[in-house]
């Protein structure tokens, strides 16, 4: 799933390696997926993107927006993005081909769920896209201690838990459910637990790990459970994921648990992460 690290990876090599790629065919609903949702009219998009040049690629919270001349590209958490040269095959299943004039390819496949579509640039009214590209990331200057006090002391957040603070309500674009596992695990923070029943320090641990278990992802071209657009795994190798659960905490030796919560799963170390 495409959260902040991934996106940036994602985005980087897009602007290697795609950049100046003329696009001269575009597939859409190749195959039908009741979870795929389109921004804008697919019937539309040979008409916005072929004969154009991509001219490189942005990063905002979990979303990717490919820049084609006065055209948008974006996709969404749920997307995989795959790049296929002129002599590498297809993958069986898309959502979105892109072909470009040298016969290399990037494609898109939705997973569980996912958006993805071409809008001209300045007319796409997605809420998600608007508060992504309006908020700081976590990653920049902007997201200072400061900020973060503010979000976490907000009235409105005090009952919820830790997980649901992070990945509800687009509070952190970007921040899902796939890297606030070691974000609270860095923390010593368990993903249940309330924000109203965190102390002061606990509160200036989860800020300093949401930055530097971010920018440890980032880094390392993203998490170990999630492709770039070559097929290749991110180098950092997370420590709360389906990779860790069942295998002893590297800290204090205690089970790494996972359960249901929230729609999704938690991991979480029994010793070093207590309610």
């Amino acid at each position: 799933m495409l959260e902040i690290p991934e996106a940036l990876t994602i985005a980087c090599q897009i602007n290697n390696s795609l950049r100046g790629k003329r696009i001269k065919q575009v597939i859409t609903g190749f195959s039908p997926h009741k979870f795929a949702w389109y921004y804008g009219d697919p019937q539309n998009f040979d008409e916005l993107l072929i004969g154009k040049t991509i001219s490189g690629a942005d990063a905002y919270g979990g979303l990717l927006e490919i820049k084609v001349e006065s055209t948008g590209i974006l996709f969404g958490d749920g997307v995989g993005l795959r790049f296929h040269d002129k002599d590498t095959k297809r993958v069986p299943k898309h959502q979105l081909l892109i072909e470009f004039e040298d016969d290399s390819a990037l494609s898109a496949s939705v997973q569980m769920y996912g958006g993805l579509g071409a809008f001209t640039e300045g007319e796409l009214d997605n809420p998600y896209y608007i508060v992504a590209r309006e908020k700081p990331s976590p990653l920049s200057n902007q997201f200072d201690e400061s900020y973060f006090k503010q979000l976490i002391s907000l009235p409105e957040v005090q009952k919820l838990s830790a997980k649901a603070f992070l990945a509800t309500e687009q509070r952190i674009p970007g921040l899902g459910n796939g890297v606030l596992q070691d974000i609270l695990y860095n923390a010593q923070i368990h993903p249940k637990k309330k924000i109203n029943a965190l102390a002061e320090v606990e509160k200036e641990n989860l800020y300093k790990s949401i930055k530097e278990t971010l920018a440890a992802m980032a880094v390392q071209g993203g998490r170990d459970t999630e492709k770039d657009i070559f097929g290749c795994s991110g180098g950092y190798k997370t420590k709360m994921s389906k990779n860790t659960a069942g295998k002893a905490c590297l800290l204090c030796g205690s089970n790494i648990k996972k359960e249901n919560y929230m729609g999704g799963s938690i991991y979480y170390c029994e010793g070093c992460q207590r309610i």
